[in-house]
């Protein structure tokens, strides 16, 4: 059977956070299992669309409004990414540097949608399944089942609808209804949510299931994180599912990992890994015998970046300096701000490094002992399944996923340390813990070793998900 991914993002194409990881292993995944799969993302002007060869397999136009859009469909023609795909090019419009903050954004992912349904009508090349990933595609499942143009595609396609942070739901005015292709006014209610538009709630109305990225965080949608849909999530419960996301472990593999400075598997990780840590270290002047703490992220109050300098302060102190902390990120200007003064104060014990780093991120996932992650929110959380595989021990908030794949030591197949507030005493009481348990070396090795032996491949989520599409088709 066939089915396209939509989304905004993509790993490598494009990349924000843990929506692109998924968009870019899932489709390879399911191809491994007989499945043709697909993703059908925007154009954006970035390394990969420039490094890479593309043909244009469709040009057309659309009127959105009063405004008359050429578009291209191009298809990158190597497969190196293991699945087909294929972007949607409009100029002006989708062919920008980054994927998110402009003014139209609403406009764009309207067009992105329009676009991308009326080239499936054009070309008759109709899914089994149309996957739709957020609020960037959450307009589909109306559109293929209400809009007078699509409802050919409606006839023969189901659709699913995937929840990676239900926190964005994509809001717009009502003004914006204009730049949606013509469907019966009657069926309008189901674009609203709160007296405007709202394409998350419109995805879960209208598709014909909606997934969540764990099973934690469908529960907390459910009842008290769903930002203002709770009481939908409570009414479509009946076609929900939770299915916890996994990992590529073709590219999240220090066995393998070619940015490595030294490669380890679960036998011999104890001499290789510091070899990471001492590169780590050495690159950003911190004392290589001291734990080392580390935070890769966005400066995003969801997770939790705004406890970060209060957290590597105290605990700076309370240790007396025997520990070290270092990140990875960007955001937030205050948050920003006040690590640039930790990095000044404690420079033998805090490093950190802003902006977005693949390769430096899979060094630090290495030569980390502990990585931390204080979310208020997590709906699955893929970089503490990416430490454990490094052997990197997580300390997490007791979230989502978090809660999912990180059960306490203190519990039966304990992987890593909990807290259940999102506060800096928290998070301290989580990290004293973990340091005092870092003292025992044999007792933090054999942990490591154990946590590098779990498997969070894609290829039991994979089946889970193959699983449902095939019972939508029954």
């Amino acid at each position: 059977m066939k089915v396209f991914h939509l989304s905004a993002e993509c790993y490598p194409v494009a990349k924000v956070g843990g929506l692109a990881d998924v968009v870019g292993a899932l489709p390879k995944y399911q191809n491994k299992l007989g499945w043709e799969a697909s993703v059908i993302m925007p154009w954006y002007n970035r390394s990969f669309t420039r490094e890479h060869s593309f043909q244009t397999v469709f040009e057309g136009k659309i009127i959105l409004r009063d405004r008359e859009l050429n578009f291209q469909i191009l298809k990158e023609t190597q497969n190196v990414l293991g699945f087909d795909l294929y972007m949607v090019r409009i100029d002006g419009l989708l062919d920008r540097e980054n994927v998110y903050g402009y003014d139209d954004d609403a406009l764009q992912f309207i067009a992105f949608q329009v676009v991308s349904l009326h080239w499936m009508k054009e070309t008759k090349s109709i899914p089994d399944i149309l996957h739709c990933h957020d609020h960037h595609t959450g307009l589909v499942p109306f559109m293929v089942n209400h809009a007078h143009d699509f409802k050919e595609l409606g006839s023969q396609l189901k659709t699913v609808g995937t929840i990676h942070n239900g926190e964005y739901q994509g809001w717009m005015g009502w003004e914006m209804v204009n730049f949606l292709p013509n469907f019966d006014i009657a069926n309008g209610g189901l674009l609203d949510w709160g007296n405007i538009i709202n394409p998350m709630a419109a995805m879960v109305k209208c598709a014909d299931v909606f997934t969540t990225v764990s099973e934690g965080y469908l529960q907390e949608l459910l009842t008290n994180s769903g930002a203002g849909l709770e009481s939908l999530y409570q009414q479509e419960s009946f076609k929900s599912i939770g299915i916890i996301n996994g990992i590529d472990s073709e590219v999240w593999n220090p066995k393998t990992d070619q940015m490595l400075i030294a490669n380890y598997g679960a036998t011999n990780f104890v001499s290789n890994k510091k070899k990471n840590k001492e590169e780590l270290c050495e690159r950003y002047r911190l004392n290589t015998n001291l734990p080392l703490i580390s935070f890769i992220g966005r400066f995003a109050t969801e997770k939790g970046a705004d406890l970060l300098p209060g957290i590597i302060e105290r605990m700076i102190v309370e240790r007396s300096g025997d520990v070290n902390f270092f990140v990875l990120g960007s955001g937030d200007p205050t948050t920003e701000n006040r690590l640039k003064e930790l990095q000044y104060r404690f420079s033998g014990n805090f490093a950190m490094d802003l902006g977005y780093n693949e390769p430096l991120s899979h060094i630090i996932y290495a030569g980390s002992d502990y990585l931390l992650m204080p979310s208020r929110v997590e709906p699955c959380g893929l970089n503490q399944m990416y430490s454990m595989s490094y052997g990197t021990i997580p300390i997490v908030r007791k979230t989502g996923g978090l809660n999912d794949t990180v059960p306490d030591v203190s519990e039966e197949n304990g992987r890593g340390f909990q807290f259940n507030d999102a506060d800096v005493n928290g998070a301290c009481w989580a990290i004293h813990r973990a340091l005092d348990f870092e003292a025992d070396k044999k007792a933090s090795q054999k942990l490591r070793r154990q946590i590098m032996k779990i498997d969070f491949s894609w290829e039991k989520s994979t089946k889970k998900y193959i699983e449902l599409y095939k019972n939508l088709k029954k």
